[in-house]
Order: structure tokens, then C-alpha cells, then sequence
């Protein structure tokens, strides 16, 4: 069948204002925030309901064109890159809130709602999303939970995985999976759902979720902590799980160099009186302020009568605590200050972390003496970032990436912590996955997508 009939059987689907193509196209729907050259796709379909996913899958099966869902375009591994001969399916369209139960603790959405909707919503009802990321205002649930993202608040409440009790979920010959069951327990077989989380969207197309929330804090305190070694900041997160247990939200642990490009890109002032090896970015709960803040600073006071903390400010406002949080959200600056920057996203065993970076250093200045590259990461959870800037090494990305992840292997981490393997990171998917793991997610893949519809040439090929 020609391809203007499949795209008349689209219009026909979902309507002519559903469906755009050629130049009417957004560029922005060509690519995502990895950096990834762009691709046209065949063509734009924003459904916007759950049926109309499912008619629009089950074309696309009957017509053999891929699909490659796109939620707010933020991941970093290119996951939402579409295919030239395939569309993109956005779920911008979906985007509504459905229900909030505060006394079961439950939030309903569809897939297209943003994280900072969600949060809102949650908010409203005195309650929390156990996650948070800095693209909120535009990332999508949907795509949080294809990736599995993670970001802060994972050291206290788990990756989103831990937050998703139920989804609905389309599969690429159009059939629905109902999995919208809010109950924490339900030993019933096998847990479907979580074949979808973290799956890229190469498995169906996540349309709505049932979502866990949490209690939110009467209070909370925020401390930037200066720290003479990698060893003391382990040293100064177990006390700090010891003082307040389940309720240490956040540890954002910064390399010198990270403070120092942040604090130069946002023209801030130096936070301490001097300069530090590491600087911590504490975030706790509580019940009541006063006693709250005292405690955290009874905490740093006694950790830095014991060495392991050099100096420490804890905010005395929702200013200053923002204040604190914006040199740790560099992050949003990176791509205006490096050219391009190489991002990495690891995971490892807490203890080899601080030797990680030690042994990346090494071996970047080795080979690339005049390299930037900056540390920093959520570290309490196991999750380092270091980014490269291409242009102090010779634009040579595939090295460094090749380098990097070569000692990713030799600490026996992960290639990717919590932004996905999408495009950027498949050459290296078999460092942290063996042979028999691969194989075993080629036979899911195979089971649920034969033809390979899905997200096509994402995570691995078939």
C-alpha cells in the first residue's frame, strides 16, 4: 500500500489535526536532548486518548512502519530519535491528570503529563512524587518511566520504578495491557509492568500510570557541606542516614572542578571562604523546622570535630536553599559551555566511586592533558556524572567514551544509571550486561514486537 494511503489511514484515525508531515513537522520532534543529528520522520502523530494509540500501533503493524514514542524530548541517550521511514508518536496530547486519592496515597495520569504537573497535583494534597528531576517542566511521565529516571530524591524513596504501582500500556499490534491496579500487593504471576519500565519504548507505548505518592514534609533543611576527601563523604552520608533515618532526600556530592565551572558559568560567589576538594549538597525532612535545623547542625558540628567536614552552611530560607541548589543545577548550562559536551551517566558500588574518578582523571590527562571534565553526581545512590568538554580533547568523543567506559568495566558499574542506552550508549551495552542477559532481552523484544516495530535499533539489534 503507498505511503499516502497509510498516511490517509492515520488522518482517518486520529483526525487531519493529529497528523503533520513534511515541513509542518517541528523540528523539535526531529531530535532530543542527546545531541543526535536530527531525522524528518515520515511523519507527526499526536494521539489523544488510548484508543487512538492503539489504532495508530495497529496501522503501523498492518503498513510494517516503525514507531518511536516521544514524551517531552529531554532523555540524553537519544531514545526519542525518530526514523525516516517511521513516525513519531507524541504524547504531548495526553497529558491529563485523572485522579488523586490522598488517602490511599495515589495519583492517576496520563502519559503526556509533565513531572511538574504531577508534583503539583501531588502538592495540592499535601503529598509528593518520591522523584525529581531539573527538565520538570518538560519531561513527560511517560517518558520517565520508559527510561526508569531516576534524579534526586532516589536515595530516599528508589528510582521511578519504585513509584509506578500500575500502567496501561499499548503493544505494537494495537492491543491494550489494563495493568492500572493501584494495590501495593498483587502476587498474581508474572509483573508485566515492569517489563516496560526502562524499556525505551522498544517493548509497547506506556499511555497512563497509576503513580505511589508519599508525604510531604512539614520541613525541610538544606546544608552545603566542604569535604576533604571521597572517603569522608561516605563517612558523613552514614551519619547523616544514622541521625535521620528515611529521610535523608538528597546528597549531591560535587568535584572541585564541578564548584568551579558552576560557580564561573552563573557568575556566583564562592560558598566557602576557601576552596574545597568536595562540596556536599545536603537536603533532609522533618516534622518541624526549628528542630530540624538544629539537628543538621549538631550533625555537621560533630562531623567536623571528627575531620570529615571542613566547613558547612546550611540555608536559613527557601532562597537560600535554592541558592545552594543552583550551583549543584549547572547541569542546564553544560551544552553553552562545552563544545559539545560528552556526558556520561555510571553507576558503581559506592566504596570505588572516589578510585573511579581518580582512575578516570588519570587516564584523561594521560592521553588528553589539557581535557575539562567535571565531576559530580547523586553518589548516595551510586550514580556519578562526569562530563567532558569534546573540545579540549581533540573532538575525539568515541575515545573518550571508549576510555571511560573501559573503566566502567575494570570496577565492574553500569553504563548508564539512570538515562537509558538509547543510541548513544548500545555500542557499550554488553560492559554492564553478559551474553545470556542480552540474549534474554532479545527474546522479550521478539515476543512482544516480531517485527521489530518498536523503537527499532534502540538499547541493541536485533
Amino acid at each position: 500500500m503507498s505511503t499516502f494511503t497509510f498516511i490517509d489511514a492515520l488522518v482517518q484515525a486520529v483526525g487531519a489535526d493529529a497528523v503533520q508531515t513534511g515541513d509542518a513537522i517541528p523540528p523539535r520532534h526531529h531530535t532530543d536532548w542527546s545531541g543526535t543529528a536530527p531525522v524528518a520522520p515520515l511523519a507527526l502523530v499526536r494521539p489523544r486518548s488510548t484508543e487512538q494509540v492503539a489504532a495508530v500501533l495497529a496501522l503501523c503493524t498492518a503498513h510494517r512502519v516503525p514507531v518511536v514514542p516521544q514524551g517531552g524530548l529531554t532523555g540524553l541517550a537519544g531514545a526519542a530519535v525518530p526514523c525516516a521511514q517511521g513516525i513519531a508518536l507524541s504524547l504531548d496530547r495526553m497529558h491529563a491528570i485523572e485522579a488523586v486519592d490522598p488517602l490511599a496515597g495515589t495519583l492517576t495520569c496520563q502519559a503526556g503529563a509533565t513531572l511538574q504537573s504531577v508534583q503539583e497535583a501531588a502538592a495540592a494534597a499535601g503529598l509528593q512524587l518520591g522523584v525529581d528531576w531539573g527538565a520538570r517542566g518538560s519531561a513527560q511521565i511517560g517518558g520517565g518511566i520508559a527510561t526508569n529516571a531516576g534524579g534526586n530524591g532516589v536515595l530516599q524513596f528508589g528510582m521511578l520504578r519504585e513509584q509506578v504501582l500500575g500502567l496501561e500500556v499499548v503493544l505494537a499490534d494495537g492491543s491494550v495491557l489494563p495493568m492500572l491496579r493501584p494495590m501495593l500487593k498483587n502476587n498474581t504471576g508474572y509483573d508485566l509492568k515492569h517489563w516496560f519500565i526502562g524499556a525505551e519504548g522498544t517493548l509497547g507505548v506506556v499511555t497512563r500510570a497509576v503513580l505511589r505518592l508519599r508525604p510531604a514534609p512539614a520541613a525541610r533543611a538544606t546544608a552545603l557541606v566542604a569535604l576533604p576527601t571521597f572517603d569522608a563523604a561516605l563517612a558523613l552520608l552514614s551519619r547523616l542516614h544514622a541521625r535521620f533515618p528515611g529521610a535523608v532526600s538528597a546528597y549531591e556530592l560535587m568535584w572541585r572542578d564541578f564548584v568551579a565551572a558552576s560557580l564561573s558559568w552563573q557568575q556566583l560567589r564562592e560558598p566557602f571562604d576557601a576552596a574545597h576538594p568536595f562540596a556536599a549538597l545536603v537536603d533532609v525532612g522533618g516534622s518541624e523546622e526549628g528542630a530540624l535545623q538544629s539537628a543538621l547542625e549538631a550533625v555537621l558540628g560533630e562531623a567536623m570535630e571528627a575531620g570529615l567536614a571542613l566547613d558547612a552552611a546550611i540555608a536559613q530560607s527557601h532562597a537560600q536553599a535554592r541558592a545552594l541548589w543552583k550551583i549543584r543545577e549547572a547541569t542546564a548550562v553544560l551544552p553553552e559551555h562545552m563544545h559539545p559536551p560528552i556526558n556520561f551517566d555510571v553507576s558503581l558500588p559506592l566504596a570505588d566511586i572516589g578510585r573511579f574518578a581518580d582512575a578516570c582523571r588519570a587516564a584523561l590527562t594521560a592521553r588528553w592533558p589539557a581535557h575539562h571534565t567535571v565531576f559530580f553526581g547523586h553518589v548516595g545512590d551510586g550514580n556519578l556524572h562526569l562530563t567532558t568538554d569534546a573540545s579540549t580533547v581533540s573532538g575525539e568523543e568515541h575515545a573518550v567514551e571508549a576510555l571511560v567506559y573501559e573503566q566502567v568495566a575494570a570496577f565492574h558499574g553500569s553504563v548508564s544509571a539512570e538515562h537509558g542506552i538509547g543510541l548513544h550508549k548500545k555500542p557499550y551495552l554488553a560492559v554492564s550486561r553478559t551474553p545470556a542477559e542480552l540474549a534474554a532481552m532479545r527474546a522479550v523484544k521478539q515476543a512482544l514486537d516480531p517485527l521489530n516495530l518498536m523503537n527499532p535499533g534502540k538499547v541493541f539489534d536485533l
